[in-house]
């Protein structure tokens, strides 16, 4: 084991695999010698050279159009876009092309190596352009899977697995969780499971789900209904796409109600997707409406970014009410 930040276990992670495969390379805006604008891939070119780490123009777009070219020549093309706000001039390359050339191709071609990076999220005073949290965006998309770690430990394993995964995968870096925190961290190669949520702490009276840095929020909530004596179940959902349903039912249909909690904007998340899909599998079950704590529906604000953050205060607030129902 070694202590790790999350930026080191990510960073980890990219020197393991490119050890193992050397089919794999890294590129995006400043990763090459610059080590990336959060020091993600630092060291990196030194290590591996500059045909295998490199620097790309100020193009989204054209970055994931030439990882999509990358990988569906046999490359594992790892793709840096540098804030999950700057991902949308790349939308029709990855909708449109990522996610469905497999299909398109009827099987002869696939994106399915590729993995691209980007950190999201708010909490580091960045503004409207430096804060968003877009995963539902790409929920709505057959054919890419969207991973979101928590910790570091979990980073490395998801970031391992997503790499070797046969399906081009999301992967989403809480920015805020970057230098947060270390913890014990394997520094040998293991994997974590896609698609396959982790129960963090058991609880009798609610379920709250969450995902990324939002963990901590809702443990930070669920330590305060403890001292009112509610206990709290709380679920890592890990994966946005494809999300373990099977889990989330189960654990709602032992406590009774279900909250979730998400920094991206109320209307059209995918706490909508989650609650739409636990009504219909657990309604006889649920003791109270499922609760949505969310991102409020403005641009992200610089000057209110605490008013506009659904931290523990909210969510302790909506468990209080779901359990006054």
């Amino acid at each position: 084991m070694a202590k790790m930040n999350l930026l080191q276990a990510i960073n980890n992670a990219l020197i393991t695999v490119m050890e193992e495969d050397e089919r794999a390379m890294v590129f995006g805006e400043d990763v090459g010698h610059f080590g990336g604008v959060f020091r993600a891939t630092s060291n990196l070119q030194s290590k591996f050279g500059k045909g295998r780490c490199f620097n790309t123009p100020l193009t989204e777009q054209g970055i994931i159009g030439f990882a999509n070219g990358l990988a569906s020549q046999g490359s594992v093309p790892i793709a840096e876009i540098q804030f999950a706000d700057y991902i949308f001039p790349a939308f029709d390359q990855i909708v449109n092309e990522t996610a469905k050339f497999r299909y398109r191709s009827g099987g002869q071609f696939t994106c399915g190596t590729l993995t691209i990076r980007t950190p999201y999220g708010g909490g580091i005073a960045g503004g409207l352009y430096h804060s968003q949290s877009p995963e539902a965006f790409f929920a709505h998309c057959p054919g890419l899977k969207i991973v979101v770690p928590r910790n570091p430990y979990q980073a490395k394993g998801l970031l391992l697995a997503s790499i070797r995964d046969d399906n081009p995968v999301l992967f989403m870096e809480p920015k805020r969780l970057y230098r947060a925190s270390v913890s014990d961290v394997p520094e040998e190669d293991y994997e974590l499971p896609l698609g396959k949520a982790d129960i963090v702490q058991e609880g009798s009276d609610i379920t709250l789900l969450g995902w990324g840095a939002q963990i901590e929020i809702l443990q930070q909530a669920a330590d305060m209904a403890l001292e009112d004596g509610v206990s709290c179940e709380i679920v890592d959902l890990r994966s946005i796409s494809p999300w373990d349903a099977e889990t989330v039912a189960q654990s709602v249909m032992k406590t009774g109600r279900l909250l979730i909690n998400h920094e991206a904007p109320l209307t059209g998340g995918f706490a909508s997707e989650i609650a739409a899909t636990i009504q219909d599998q657990c309604f006889l079950y649920l003791e109270a409406p499922v609760a949505r704590v969310c991102g409020l529906d403005t641009p992200y604000p610089l000057a209110h970014e605490k008013e506009y953050m659904p931290d523990q205060y909210k969510t302790y607030e909506a468990i209080k009410r779901t359990l006054k129902y």
